[in-house]
């Protein structure tokens, strides 16, 4: 779930009640000397008493969007969010796990002067244009990176794919402007890494597109490497997709009841899991950021004792969504049912999960962890799930 569209969505909606209250006054009076007012509904009667009166700037597809996130919002459902149509593409290629852009690692400089690349991905616009890792991007479509700021930058590098960005890069004293393409990029969903002990990390970023193939194969590379136990950390996960979710867990788990789901028409649906699974001992990081699938997928490992769970308590999450595209190719993502795990516990009604072995981390580390910037071997959940594995 993107907190940071939501926020912005939520700033639009405070602006529009604004509105609304200052000119509630008015509306009576209006509507009984103006035969012309008139609608279906409220809403249709509001916009139109704003667009004819308001003094100040508006338009009706900012005041529809207002509106259909303040909708979405009045169902007091913190899960639910209205997507503008401006907005959809983007959601739907985060969901995808791919972006548009030029296929680069980067760092900020401290003195807000450039954008230092750190990587290069094979295969990118970045590497077909000659792009190497410690050049400093100083400059984009003509203007400097210290007089736009990073965050304008980071939007002007990123664009519409098969279109082309015009860079200022500093390299080794000298500077050179360079035309780079912009393609779409998939991102890593889960990545893996051996412990000492032989005990395998698996990071999952979140459980949208791809999420059980890079898991499973991961796991599937651990094991030819000879892991004798396996963690997976799945900390500030925002979860995703149902059925990526079960693909995971029915890898990993023997046979029997994985999900179940009750939908708002009453419909109850359960996946289940065959015989074949993999039999390590294993450990799940879980924290306060661990949503919806990422909580799930904790608690059916713990449920049938195939994992212990590590870290900081979840919240409880206990409603799906589903996306629905309006006509204006806008969308809503709308809580329609209620899950359960395996053992039918909804995670809302027991306020989440508490981890078996209760490891805090300060705030510098929390941060360090969301970064991806905390070794493995300085982070304190990973080191207690590890002792744990290694004396189990």
């Amino acid at each position: 779930m993107n907190w940071q569209k939501i926020e912005k969505i939520l700033i639009k909606i405070a602006t529009y009640v604004s509105v609304a209250a200052l000119a509630s006054a008015a509306t009576f009076a209006l509507c009984a000397t103006n035969p012309r007012i008139s609608s279906n509904t409220k809403l249709e009667e509001l916009e139109r008493v704003i667009l004819s009166n308001f003094i100040g700037e508006t338009d009706q597809a900012t005041l529809e969007d207002g509106a259909a996130a303040g909708m979405v919002a009045a169902t007091g459902d913190m899960w639910s969010f209205y997507i503008p149509a401006s907005e959809y593409p983007s959601y739907v290629a985060t969901m995808e796990n791919t972006y548009v852009g030029i296929g680069v690692s980067i760092k900020y400089l401290e003195d807000n002067s450039g954008i230092q690349i750190t990587e290069v991905s094979p295969g990118s616009g970045a590497e077909e244009a000659g792009l190497l890792a410690d050049d400093i991007v100083i400059g984009v479509e003509g203007q400097t990176i210290e007089s736009i700021g990073y965050s304008e930058a980071k939007k002007l590098i990123r664009g519409e794919a098969n279109t082309q960005v015009q860079l200022t890069i500093l390299r080794d004293g000298e500077t050179i402007e360079v035309s780079v393409t912009r393609r779409a990029i998939e991102v890593a969903v889960a990545t893996g890494q051996m412990l000492k002990g032989q005990i395998g990390l698996v990071t999952i970023e979140n459980f949208d597109s791809r999420c059980a193939q890079e898991t499973i194969a991961q796991v599937e590379t651990l094991l030819s490497q000879g892991a004798k136990g396996l963690i997976f950390d799945v900390r500030n996960n925002p979860g995703g997709y149902r059925h990526e979710l079960v693909k995971a867990l029915d890898y990993l788990l023997p046979e029997g009841d994985l999900f179940r789901s009750v939908d708002y028409r009453g419909k109850e649906t359960v996946d289940t899991s065959d015989a074949n699974c993999v039999q390590l001992p294993m450990a799940v990081l879980i924290n306060g950021e661990s949503y919806s699938a990422a909580e799930f997928f904790a608690a059916a490992l713990e449920e049938y004792d195939w994992a212990v769970t590590v870290g900081e308590p979840t919240i409880g999450k206990g409603y799906f969504q589903n996306l629905v595209k309006l006509s204006d190719g806008s969308a809503v993502s709308l809580s329609m049912g209620k899950y359960f795990t395996p053992n039918g516990v909804s995670l809302a009604e027991v306020g989440g999960l508490t981890p078996n072995i209760s490891v805090e981390l300060t705030e510098e580390q929390s941060k360090a962890v969301r970064a991806g910037t905390l070794p493995a071997d300085q982070d304190p959940q990973i080191q207690a799930a590890l002792e744990y594995l290694l004396n189990s």
